[in-house]
């Protein structure tokens, strides 16, 4: 199989698998917290990556610069995806998921800048959709004429999620490209569960779910094993392919996000909201040919 067709794949299991992650985590966020949704959830998915690293005998030999990195980018990701939870928990999820897309330009734009990778003329008219679509579908405009300008809840949030998004999956290639993507999936889900952890006790958090329901627990179960899946195989398109690339694809998961928001939580949106979605996805569309 070519390298081009195995970048796809891994760019639509992740598309998959971080678009049923951002609806349940969205969905938990309400129930028990971001904090807690999301450090349990990553704790199932250390789990899920050592089974996985055992099962493959993966070697743990990591150079010294790599060990490094490592916290730097569990700290960027937790920071990522807690603001984006913060979003999820005080927002529309279809409204903050629109506009995590711009994760997608932050990758690409550090990519650009720092990595040498390059964006065609059509990705880049796939990066100025995103934009515009972040703009219609991040404002709310029924409080524009009255109020003035004015964000829609959650999506200050998910720009700066976005953005530490954009650093940290520049920064997960080049590891992946230095020791592979599974013990790179492995070492950034212990450093994340080590660093909210210590989070929690500098800031005196409860962590505890014991009064949470059973399928609650579950589903957060759940919701780890399918984020480390979808880590692990956008880490393994980085091994062969470039994230200017890979990315965009990945990112399309708001794609299933945002149906499931509609069809289940019965999200409502503006006409201009549901357009600016729909500029959004079609530019991750575009930014893969």
């Amino acid at each position: 199989m070519s390298s081009a067709i195995l970048s796809i794949v891994s760019g639509v299991a992740g598309m998959l698998g971080w678009g049923l992650y951002d609806f349940l985590g969205g969905v938990f966020a309400k129930q028990i917290g971001p904090f807690k949704s999301f450090f349990w959830s990553q704790l199932a998915g250390l789990a899920t990556a050592i089974g996985l690293a055992v099962a493959l005998a993966t070697s743990l030999s990591v150079p010294v610069p790599v060990i490094l990195v490592i916290p730097l980018a569990s700290v960027l990701y937790s920071a990522g995806y807690l603001f984006f939870f913060k979003g999820l928990q005080i927002g529309h999820v279809s409204i903050v998921a629109a506009t995590m897309n711009l994760w997608a330009v932050f990758t690409m734009l550090f990519a650009f800048l720092f990595l040498g990778q390059r964006l065609s003329a059509t990705q880049s008219l796939g990066v100025l959709l995103i934009l515009a679509g972040v703009a219609l579908a991040s404002t709310d405009w029924s409080q524009l004429r009255q109020q003035g300008f004015r964000l829609s809840s959650g999506v200050r949030e998910a720009v700066l999620g976005a953005f530490f998004f954009g650093v940290f999956w520049n920064l997960s290639e080049i590891v992946s490209e230095s020791i592979g993507w599974l013990l790179t999936t492995l070492l950034v889900k212990l450093g994340i569960v080590l660093s909210v952890l210590l989070f929690s006790l500098l800031a005196r958090r409860d962590l505890g779910i014991a009064g949470a329901a059973t399928r609650t627990k579950g589903m957060i179960v759940v919701m780890g094993v399918v984020e480390a899946a979808a880590v692990a195989a956008v880490n393994y398109g980085l091994t062969i392919g470039d994230a200017i690339l890979i990315t965009p694809i990945a990112s399309a998961l708001s794609i299933v996000t945002i149906a499931l928001a509609i069809l289940i939580l019965k999200d409502r949106v503006t006409k201009l909201q549901g357009l600016g979605m729909g500029a959004a996805i079609a530019g991750i569309v575009v930014t893969a040919f």
